[in-house]
């Protein structure tokens, strides 16, 4: 085996170190079901989504009307990811970290397993941010590459969120807003008024950079939000004539302009609201040849008249994220072994994230083989729940 050891062999030592650990927003705000015992690898667990429908004049009469039909669509969330983080020692190995006045094999095995977590979560975080951001509802920002709330006293930014999360019809409760670390220093070092003690109502901002609730959100940070590169859409690109009616999500692109759409991507339609922008649930390849651009739910929030509207894409930003609980899933539980010969497999959960790994012993010829695993799937199944702040 390749285990390089020589440097913690000596008999007297004291391990002092503390496994460093990212911020895991997402993890810690999304709705979690950690014991989904339904759905193996790669199965697909389905979801009911109920249309909005409409209301009706009543016109009296000697027989009730029936009632309206309606299209019950579905959704699905895929048990798609299984996972492990591995290690191994041979017997002399941990024989010799287990001599000496201070043996250490406790305190390396502990700090492994604590990397393991470490890895296995932050790959999570990063699928749910992903997916957030991919099917949100609408975006708002100032300037696409400026981290947001610049302007000192300024809270328009996430207002704004709250309001697309509003109109929506999203549930008031179990909000929160998970920023990038650029909008998280504009928050603590320019927002004065969520750390002043006497504007606040308490001093958890200004002593421990805690901001608690803002404007209905719990307020939390994710080391994996970056820029995402936009489409390459340059702006010329815009609907055919048909005419879209509010709440339409398939739009049909004239043969114009030059460039891509993508998924994900933030676009804006002339003459809507310039503060409201749409992200695509999928583009075109080649806008000049009149494909399609699909919104993600609830769709138009202004009818399309029947006549082009130009079509522009944000530039490549960053995507904070503002959403309800239940507009983002983490699905998670332990492998099932199949009575693979692991000689122990216990449940551990890290303290950090909340989450619960499976960690297994293999004997080996000679040597210990160790995982730390579990199985997952990720699904933004409510995109009306869900806003991004772009900067």
């Amino acid at each position: 085996m390749a285990n390089t050891i020589s440097a913690i062999l000596p008999i007297l030592q004291d391990a002092a170190n503390v496994v460093g650990r990212e911020q895991v927003g997402f993890i810690s705000s999304c709705f979690k079901n950690t014991s989904a015992a339904r759905a193996g690898l790669n199965q697909t667990v389905n979801y009911p989504i109920v249309p909005q429908g409409s209301t009706a004049s009543v016109t009296p009469a000697a027989t009730s009307s029936s009632g309206t039909d309606m299209t019950v669509a579905a959704g699905s969330i895929s048990m798609s990811n299984l996972k492990k983080y591995s290690w191994n020692f041979t017997g002399e190995q941990e024989a010799a970290l287990q001599n000496g006045d201070l043996a250490v094999m406790g305190d390396i095995m502990s700090q492994v397993v604590q990397q393991g977590m470490r890895t296995l979560a932050n790959e999570i975080e990063l699928a749910l941010w992903q997916s957030a951001y991919l099917n949100a509802s609408r975006a708002y920002g100032v300037t696409a590459g400026t981290a947001p709330f610049a302007t000192a006293n300024d809270l328009t930014e996430l207002a704004n969120l709250k309001r697309i999360l509003d109109d929506n019809g999203a549930p008031p409760s179990d909000r929160a807003f998970v920023a990038g670390s650029d909008a998280l220093v504009n928050l603590l070092g320019k927002q004065t008024i969520l750390t002043k003690v006497n504007e606040s109502g308490g001093q958890s901002g200004l002593r421990d950079g805690s901001l608690g609730r803002v404007f209905g959100f719990d307020v939390y940070n994710s080391t994996p939000i970056t820029s995402v590169t936009a489409g390459t859409n340059n702006g010329s690109a815009t609907t055919n004539t048909a005419g879209y009616a509010v709440g339409a999500t398939t739009i049909t692109l004239a043969s114009a302009g030059t460039g891509t759409l993508i998924q994900g991507d933030i676009v804006g339609i002339a003459s809507e609201n310039a503060n409201y922008k749409y992200v695509l649930a999928s583009g075109d390849a080649d806008v000049s040849n009149g494909g399609t651009m699909v919104l993600n739910g609830p769709g138009l929030q202004k009818a399309i008249t029947t006549s082009a509207r130009a079509i522009t894409t944000v530039a490549t930003s960053t995507r904070h994220i503002g959403f309800q609980k239940q507009g983002l899933h983490l699905v998670m539980r332990a492998p099932e072994t199949g009575n693979d010969g692991a000689n122990d497999t216990v449940v551990v959960q890290d303290e950090k994230s909340g989450l619960v790994f499976q960690l297994a012993r293999y004997g080996q010829y000679m040597q210990s083989s160790w995982e730390l695993r579990c199985l997952y799937g990720v699904a933004a199944p409510n995109p009306h729940l869900i806003s991004v702040l772009y900067g």
